[in-house]
């Protein structure tokens, strides 16, 4: 399991459990002052049981904010990096543009003296 996953399967179990918990106290054949009983106490609870939840979900977003956050970090330095190469290729690009380009498929012709012409 991933550990979005993880906090995901917790979070959905304590919930689960309060609210099996709540459901088996209302159909359990008590009497009405047992059942009172024991949901008072469960009522008092609750607080400790919303805290747990609390705190899980806490961590997760802790979690997913530094996994985010090394994902931004990682992106930034390959966006650099792209950066730096395309400025290196386009100076690389306008050097060769600005030289003199010379035509080495002709072929050289003697020359002749300016008196012949």
């Amino acid at each position: 399991m991933s550990k979005k996953s993880t906090g995901a399967f917790i979070s959905g179990l304590l919930l689960g459990s309060a609210i099996g918990t709540v459901t088996g106290l209302l159909i359990a054949p008590r009497t009405g002052r047992d059942t009172r009983q024991l949901l008072k106490k469960s009522a008092d609870a609750l607080p400790e049981l919303a805290e747990d939840l609390s705190t899980s979900v806490q961590l997760q977003a802790d979690r997913l904010s530094e996994s985010a956050l090394r994902n931004w970090d990682g992106t930034l330095t390959r966006l650099r990096e792209a950066i730096a190469a395309g400025i290196e290729a386009s100076q690389r690009e306008t050097l060769e543009l600005r030289q003199p380009k010379v035509d080495v498929t002709a072929e050289p012709r003697p020359s002749v003296p300016d008196h012949q012409l």
